[in-house]
């Protein structure tokens, strides 16, 4: 099968803390469609699919433009809705998941999974992390941590301080990992299959699922990564930042 990678932002309208969250204006823009104004820059994917099981959510993806898949209302994660996408778009070989609740990924990033996706055919899973930028936030079990062998292959990811630091003396920096996937289609199909496994259910972290059956996690190092938006919080604190950002840009 040639190589095809189609991107998939799975978005829902049903948030527990924060309802309504894809349409969420932010700076004059929901925040969906920034997520997917964001990935539509990437410049080596094939495809762009917001896969959604609210009609508002879909009619309002529509009308700027977006493809938009629907998918069932049963799915409990993003992954599995992107799954469900991905068996019905069979063109496609590879997927990335960028979840619909990070508005400032990095198109870049997006390139970088692609290419190596297609750099290694038998590479099942891929994510990223990068250093903190807020030390504070290492302690933080909203915060998730991540481990890398000597290959940059994921060791193990937890809520908790990994590594814990025994001596503070040891030089070794914490790693947040960044919630953006890509997968072989036949690797997601698989994936959804199983059933959600011990360390998953303790964390509430489904990238144990695969680390548990024995999958290999690479895992890009950036510099810097991009802010999830949980909270209406979260979403207040960003459009001050494009504010002021969008202030200099003017004054240039």
């Amino acid at each position: 099968m040639a190589f095809k990678a189609v991107c998939i932002i799975p978005a829902r309208w049903g948030s527990t803390r924060f309802p309504g969250k894809p349409l969420h204006e932010i700076a004059g823009k929901p925040l969906l469609q920034r997520v997917w104004e964001r990935c539509r820059r990437a410049r080596d994917l094939d495809g762009l699919i917001i896969a959604t099981d609210d009609m508002r959510v879909a009619e309002a993806a529509f009308d700027w433009g977006a493809e938009v898949s629907l998918t069932s209302v049963k799915h409990h994660s993003g992954t599995d809705r992107a799954a469900e996408v991905a068996a019905r778009t069979r063109k496609f070989s590879h997927v990335i998941n960028v979840q619909g609740d990070e508005p400032l990924v990095d198109p870049k990033l997006i390139d970088r999974f692609v290419l190596a996706l297609r750099a290694d055919r038998n590479l099942q899973m891929i994510t990223a992390a990068h250093p903190f930028d807020d030390p504070a936030d290492v302690t933080s079990s909203s915060q998730i941590k991540v481990v890398l062998n000597a290959n940059s292959d994921a060791l193990y990811f937890s809520r908790s301080t990994i590594p814990f630091l025994r001596e503070n003396k040891t030089q070794v920096g914490h790693l947040r990992h960044q919630g953006i996937y890509g997968y072989s289609r036949k690797f997601l199909q698989q994936f959804v299959r199983w059933k959600p496994s011990v360390l998953e259910r303790a964390e509430s972290l489904e990238q144990l699922r695969a680390l548990e059956n024995g999958v290999r996690i690479h895992v890009l190092v950036t510099k810097t990564g991009s802010p999830g938006i949980d909270t209406p919080e979260d979403a207040a604190a960003l459009e001050q930042v494009l504010a002021v950002s969008g202030r200099k840009e003017r004054r240039r």
